[in-house]
């Protein structure tokens, strides 16, 4: 059987399509936050950009970070540099991420003790959001009614997009992904109960809006601070100069 090689630029933009925008759950490729990937023999460096200067340090230095850690574990790829443009703090979050220093070790009394609480948090609105999706495509589908709704499991979803996504969130914060798990459950496993699933729909659905919101806020604050300069949405400027394969 005939194996078709992998370009190394294919290898990178898989990798940088992991990382997450910690608020908005989408990949940077997709958000346009990608800005150039150039690969020479030495390594790979990226540039990321965000739709203002003044977006959250914490969130900035996640995706840089993430950047940094999918790119690393590319075999073959060499010396990674990630760097973060046009931000206010982008010398203090590249030179803090080139040095290993850690989130902490970067800001110092800035910074608010660690960052895997609030990935956490984030990973866990994710997961209500991707939980919303499923259990109103279940009721679309006239199968369910709200009141059956605790009694759906994973088995009981069709395959495709939302219950790839929902399985990938409740991979993320440990919930279980085997086919006879609840759909409805909080951020610990524990079953919604009849009484509370018209509460936390409701609850799953606010939250499954304001990322959807906030995504389309983020694009086009985006488009607006590189028009005419890098067309936002547009995929990123790749160069490779290697003299080998």
């Amino acid at each position: 059987m005939t194996q078709t090689a992998v370009s190394v630029e294919a290898e990178v933009l898989a990798a940088l399509s992991t990382v997450l925008d910690p608020e908005l759950d989408e990949p940077v490729t997709e958000l346009g936050f990608v800005r150039s990937v150039a690969i020479d023999d030495e390594g790979v460096e990226v540039h990321l950009r965000l739709p203002t200067s003044f977006c959250a340090p914490n969130f900035a230095y996640l995706m840089v970070a993430d950047a940094y850690d999918a790119l690393s574990a590319v075999s073959g790829l060499g010396r990674v540099r990630v760097l973060l443009d046009d931000h206010h703090d982008s010398d203090k979050i590249n030179s803090g991420t080139a040095a290993g220093l850690g989130y902490v070790g970067t800001f110092g009394v800035e910074a608010e003790d660690s960052l895997d609480e609030l990935r956490r948090t984030f990973q866990r609105k994710a997961h209500l959001a991707a939980m919303e999706r499923c259990c109103r495509s279940a009721l679309a589908s006239g199968a369910w009614t709200v009141e059956e709704l605790p009694l759906l499991e994973l088995f009981d979803l069709p395959e495709g997009r939302l219950k790839s996504a929902l399985l990938r969130r409740r991979e993320a914060i440990g919930l279980p992904v085997h086919s006879h798990a609840r759909v409805m459950v909080d951020h610990e496993g524990n079953p919604v109960t009849r009484s509370d699933v018209a509460l936390r729909l409701r609850l799953a659905t606010t939250t499954r809006v304001s990322i959807e919101g906030n995504a389309h806020f983020c694009r086009g604050l985006l488009a607006t601070r590189y028009a005419g300069v890098d067309p936002a949405g547009s995929a990123p400027v790749v160069t490779n100069t290697r003299s080998h394969p």
